[in-house]
């Protein structure tokens, strides 16, 4: 996949995030875990879509203007890990909400990821 490519892929996935995280949030099944971008949500969707499209938007156009750039590159390969976690969690709060998985295996598996990350901070 080209840089251009992944860098639109951030973009996307990004994007998805916001949408999901509205939908979420406004049908309570999950609360915004950015502080900032919590305080965006009280103040309507729109200003919350509009911060996350923007970041976004300068996130993705950065990555792909600073290509040759290794950190740029690396960079980009790492945000895209990320978001991938991300959809992850979307995912399972969508089977949560489903009624697939319940609140208790969710909660279980919050609190190992917690503990991982720890350990590599």
């Amino acid at each position: 996949m080209s840089l251009y490519q992944q860098a639109v892929l951030l973009f996307i996935l990004n994007l998805l995030d916001a949408i999901l995280t509205v939908y979420w949030v406004r049908h309570g099944y999950a609360t915004e875990g950015n502080r900032l971008m919590a305080t965006l949500l009280e103040l309507g969707n729109l200003p919350f879509i509009l911060v996350k499209i923007a970041v976004g938007v300068v996130a993705a156009y950065s990555f792909w203007n600073w290509q040759e750039f290794r950190l740029a590159r690396a960079g980009l390969t790492i945000a895209l890990v990320l978001y991938t976690g991300v959809m992850g969690v979307h995912f399972l709060t969508g089977l949560s909400a489903a009624g697939v998985v319940s609140g208790e295996t969710i909660h279980d598996i919050a609190t190992w990821s917690k503990s991982v990350f720890i350990f590599f901070s």
